[in-house]
């Protein structure tokens, strides 16, 4: 319940705020948690990044004062956050499918989002079996991407998969004891670096890329299912339903996907998501 009570505090902080300059480390220090746990909670909670949230409230906003008011087009771009009147045109025309002027026209069509809220939903009829570990420092190996939270993470990373030869993923395997997927963390453009690599203390190749991991407390989630259908279900569940109770924050540290050997389609596949927590 506390969770629940932060989160609707740092939404009305960030609804207060859509005409003014939005701190996510306030948000954050609303929420009472790390400004990367609560970034990842809140997109696996609403289902979009926090940015893209705040950009759609702003333009929801926008088109109100556009209809209703008779504002200049540059001061309600200044108003929301945009430096000049075609990176707001664009934004506009990106959402609403028309420019500003256009909508102070009659029987216009616009976009409006909403703003969330949030309400108890009793979970947990299907266990979730995690422990708790403290892992020393370690080191990944293997091949890295960069993507963004905004456009498509999960559908990006899957083709960065799918994209990865046979031989350069059997190259990476052979490197340690089996393969991992790790989240470096998340940079201030809303983009994460994402390995496909293996826990290993051989020396580094020039073709490849490392990751020292500092020693942590881990929260490790173990998987059983078909990938990825499963391992995406277990995210989603950590963040709406174990997080919110469990006593513990995200560390702001790499997350971790661990895959065993053996068939990703098969209904007992094993893997499982390491995730990097304090005592909150």
């Amino acid at each position: 319940m506390d969770t629940l009570e932060n989160m609707k505090q740092a939404i009305d902080y960030i609804e207060s705020n859509l005409d003014n300059e939005i701190e996510y480390s306030r948000i954050a220090q609303i929420a009472l948690c790390s400004q990367y746990h609560f970034q990842r909670m809140f997109g696996f909670l609403i289902g979009i990044p926090l940015s893209e949230y705040i950009r759609r409230r702003r333009l929801t906003l926008a088109a109100f004062d556009l209809q209703n008011g008779n504002e200049k087009i540059i001061d309600i771009a200044l108003k929301y956050g945009y430096n000049s009147p075609d990176s707001f045109s664009r934004a506009f025309v990106a959402m609403h499918g028309i420019i500003p002027s256009k909508a102070r026209e009659k029987g216009i069509t616009l976009k409006a989002y909403p703003r969330i809220t949030f309400s108890l939903s009793l979970k947990g009829v299907v266990e979730m079996n995690y422990r708790i570990e403290q892992k020393d420092s370690y080191t990944i190996v293997g091949i890295k991407q960069r993507f963004s939270h905004v456009e498509g993470l999960g559908e990006n990373i899957g083709k960065m998969w799918s994209e990865t030869s046979a031989e350069t993923i059997g190259q990476i395997a052979g490197l340690g004891d089996g393969l991992v997927g790790v989240y470096s963390g998340m940079y201030e453009d809303n983009t994460t670096d994402y390995y496909i690599a293996a826990i290993t203390k051989k020396d580094c190749s020039k073709t490849m890329c490392e990751l020292e991991i500092p020693s942590l407390t881990w929260a490790i989630f173990e998987i059983t299912g078909p990938m990825p259908t499963a391992m995406a279900e277990t995210w989603g569940r950590i963040f709406s339903e174990w997080f919110p109770t469990s006593g513990y924050e995200h560390a702001e540290a790499p997350e971790v996907e661990w895959y065993s050997n053996g068939d990703l389609s098969a209904s007992d596949y094993k893997s499982e998501i390491w995730i990097p927590v304090i005592k909150s």
